[in-house]
């Protein structure tokens, strides 16, 4: 499909007093209804109401600042899947900061990933003002927390899924990450990703706040500030923070010393490797990057970023290519 014939990503303007979940959701019904409907072929209507109704039990233990903003996406939805979606956190992805001397500070390359039909295609991107400036996040219609964010002249920042606790592979591995996060009731770390894009005023701030913030399952957070040099991989686990040799991540630790863990899967490191090489090089805002190892076929997100410039370009992805026309700010 041609660039000019791919559906836009759109940019959604919140109001100061509006949340951006119920705000994406008003506005692009359509996506919501994609992502539901794609919800209930893979896990059934059954599995997705069970699991909502899992997820919603949870939250009322845990600790959040988004309360309140799921609460009203609950409401806003009218049907089960509002608390599936905001505690699903079931993305993988690849994420680097690269120096980029013709913008004058770092750039986030980004992409994410995840086995889920419409992700791509239902790809909306929410500005809102929070109490510490602008910013926008790459999200979906009824998704309050932040997995993809940009604050001009701020800091950029992403989430990326780490591995699975043990060395039992998926089998076992998943369900005990569950119930990890069953037995916790700290934050989400999408919900504390969102937190820093509301009240954290610099790359510095945001750090802090991330490093040493409890949460309720493990991830791995990269960040590009406004400055040369301001670039960073945290690797967190509930209670702890350790920091990558390098701003780049994939689904495995690198940090040595650091939490124990083997890859997520079989084409991290790979990842990893290719995204350290990219960030020998000058950003290559024409996305030519994107491709395997890289690129893979669940990916549905690839975002850069920029906070020196306020410069972002982002594009969804289904699995036979691109979904959506490139969005360019800045």
């Amino acid at each position: 499909m041609a660039e000019q014939q791919r559906p836009p990503i759109p940019l959604i303007d919140v109001a100061p007093d509006d949340e951006p979940a119920v705000a994406a959701l008003r506005a692009e019904p359509g996506r919501l209804g994609l992502l539901l409907a794609s919800a209930r072929r893979t896990y059934t209507p059954l599995g997705l109401r069970s699991a909502d109704k899992i997820s919603r039990a949870w939250a009322r233990r845990a600790a959040t600042p988004l309360r309140e903003a799921i609460e009203g996406v609950d409401r806003a939805m009218g049907r089960p899947g509002a608390y599936l979606l905001n505690y699903s956190y079931e993305w993988g992805c690849t994420s680097g900061a690269a120096e980029d001397p013709g913008h004058g500070g770092p750039t986030l390359l980004r992409t994410l990933d995840w086995p889920f039909d419409g992700l791509g295609r239902a790809l909306v991107a929410t500005r809102r003002q929070g109490v510490a400036g602008s910013y926008v996040s790459l999200t979906w219609p009824g998704y309050a927390g932040v997995l993809t964010g940009f604050a001009p002249g701020r800091f950029a920042a992403a989430i990326n899924q780490p591995p699975l606790p043990g060395p039992f592979g998926k089998a076992l591995g998943w369900p005990l990450a569950r119930w990890r996060v069953g037995a916790s009731r700290e934050t989400p770390p999408s919900h504390l990703l969102r937190l820093a894009f509301d009240t954290c005023e610099n790359f510095d701030a945001a750090v802090a706040l991330l490093r040493q913030t409890p949460i309720c399952i493990p991830a791995i957070f990269t960040l590009a500030g406004a400055k040369p040099g301001e670039t960073v991989v945290i690797e967190r686990t509930e209670h702890q923070a350790f920091t990558a040799p390098e701003p780049a991540a994939a689904n495995h630790w690198a940090s040595c010393p650091g939490p124990r863990g083997g890859p997520r899967d079989r084409v991290s490191l790979p990842r990893r490797a290719a995204m350290r090489a990219l960030l020998r090089q000058e950003p290559d805002w024409s996305l030519d990057w994107m491709r395997p190892p890289i690129h893979v076929a669940n990916t549905r997100l690839v975002m850069m970023a920029n906070p020196a410039s306020g410069r972002l370009v982002a594009q969804g992805f289904e699995r036979t290519g691109p979904a959506t026309a490139l969005l360019e700010i800045g």
